[in-house]
């Protein structure tokens, strides 16, 4: 059984801000190059990976050592 994160949406605004929610909680915003990035990766990745690196960048991410 793999723990694949879930719930995790993301909006940006015109002025490059990214905000990402985790079930309706707001739980990170980037700005500047580490918004640009994201917002390239998440061009060509599937939705799996981007709930993997949103899980990443919120520090809500399992690692394999809980039990």
């Amino acid at each position: 059984m793999k723990n694949n994160p879930e719930g995790f949406t993301f909006e940006t605004t015109r002025d490059g801000l990214v905000t990402i929610w985790h079930h309706g909680r707001r739980a990170a915003q980037l700005k500047g190059k580490e918004a640009s990035k994201f917002l390239a990766f998440t061009e060509s990745a599937s939705g799996e990976e981007i709930q993997h690196r949103m899980a990443r960048l919120t520090g809500n991410y399992k690692r394999g050592n809980e039990r």
